[in-house]
């Protein structure tokens, strides 16, 4: 999806680079006019919210992510509908760096509260994407109640994520009826997008949980570099790019004939969403070596310990001292798509930092996003193999879970999630 530039964009470009000329001027020589620019046209563009598939899966990924999971508190079916399609006009409205209401954070009565929080005043649209999932609670509540009259289109790859070994689930942190996916280049937009999202939203749904994120951990396309996590090694190597057409068709989008409950579903994707702590303090007491084999790839080129480069295939077999030189409980050895039919993700997780915890180490991990066509040959064993043989184990804690139906892309004069309800 190719990024577009607002007039208002421009403005905040213009701004940017006149900045960067100014301080140049002044004598900041370490400063990179390139990268400065380069961030300053990543924060002028935006991407259309209309088209065959949402935006923010296949879009080059954001720096920043704010994540909220909803639960809806009304149980009428038209009240539902309408918040979708309040949200799907503010959404469109944003993405384009305009407010989220028709009128605008200052523009409005006096008398009134505005329709937009006014948070994003002047700022560009800094490639904002919004999008919206569906948790398996809105087709049936924990009762077994069908409070939409949704039940029989329930996929059947929509279900609660089993527990696997060593999760630490936190329920305030898991699950979900709705889902906003705001990712942008800029926090405080992304933070805007949510924060007057979940405002429409008052009287008929209210956040269950939500992430802030930064630093993404994943690459979605061929222009970009691969990223490190908070381990400080490349993530996502491996991940599934928008330039492989082939790969996301297999892969990423659900197809027309997958599941006759679910034929509302074409053309969109699952989201798998897991909170991993990390425990950093104690990983950053392991020998360089040791990290290298828990991972099976070195910590400076993300090359696999068999040799070659960050992409080159790993050589399972090649032998090391006392065994594979790729350990049996290397993390690149359990999830390589070779040991599980071929499947393949599109990840676009992030890293987070939460403060500190009562023992005074850093709260602080991986906020694990995937997108898969059915969660239960793309993710499912993946993860079980993960969790009972990784070497990584040892230093991870998954404390949130959550899986989402992403319907596909808004039509124009469509709402979002309008295939569900016809």
């Amino acid at each position: 999806m190719a990024p577009q530039v607002s007039r208002r964009g421009l403005l905040g470009g213009g701004v940017a680079a006149a900045g960067v000329a100014g301080a140049f001027v002044t004598g900041r020589a370490t400063a990179d006019p390139e990268a400065v620019l380069e961030q300053a046209s990543a924060r002028s563009a935006s991407y259309a919210f209309r088209g065959a598939h949402q935006a923010g899966i296949v879009t080059p990924a954001q720096d920043r992510l704010h994540f909220a999971a909803l639960d809806v508190t009304s149980d009428s079916r038209d009240d539902l509908i309408d918040l979708l399609q309040r949200w799907t006009a503010a959404a469109e409205r944003m993405t384009k760096g305009q407010g989220a209401g028709e009128i605008g954070p200052v523009e409005g009565s006096l008398d009134l509260p505005p329709d937009d929080t006014g948070e994003a005043i002047g700022l560009p649209a800094s490639g904002l994407t919004i999008t919206f999932g569906f948790g398996p609670g809105l087709f049936r509540d924990a009762e077994g109640r069908d409070r939409f009259g949704l039940a029989d289109r329930q996929p059947e790859a929509l279900q609660t994520l089993p527990h696997f070994p060593a999760d630490n689930l936190d329920p305030a942190r898991s699950y979900g009826d709705l889902c906003i996916q705001a990712c942008a280049d800029d926090p405080q937009v992304a933070v805007h997008a949510v924060r007057n999202l979940v405002r429409l939203g008052f009287g008929t749904a209210s956040v269950r949980w939500s992430q802030l994120g930064f630093g993404r951990t994943s690459s979605t396309s061929t222009t970009q570099d691969t990223p490190r996590n908070l381990f400080g090694f490349k993530d996502g190597t491996a991940n599934v790019k928008a330039e492989e057409e082939a790969a996301l068709g297999e892969h990423v989008w659900v197809g027309p004939d997958d599941d006759p409950r679910g034929d509302w579903l074409a053309g969109g994707s699952y989201l798998v969403a897991r909170r991993i702590n990390m425990t950093i303090e104690v990983w950053d007491r392991q020998p360089l070596g040791e990290q290298e084999r828990f991972v099976g790839r070195t910590k400076g080129t993300g090359a696999p310990l068999s040799g070659g480069e960050e992409f080159s295939e790993p050589d399972f077999e090649m032998p090391g001292r006392g065994g594979p030189i790729i350990p049996a409980d290397a993390h690149v050895r359990l999830v390589h798509p070779d040991r599980h039919g071929g499947a393949r993700m599109l990840r676009r997780g992030y890293n987070f930092v939460d403060g500190s915890d009562a023992l005074g180490g850093l709260n602080a991990g991986l906020f694990f996003i995937a997108y898969v066509r059915d969660p239960r040959t793309g993710f499912i064993p993946v993860q079980n193999a993960m969790a009972k043989s990784d070497a990584l184990m040892e230093y991870l804690k998954t404390t949130g879970s959550a899986l989402f139906a992403v319907p596909p892309g808004v039509q124009p004069g469509e709402w979002v999630g309008q295939s569900l309800f016809a």
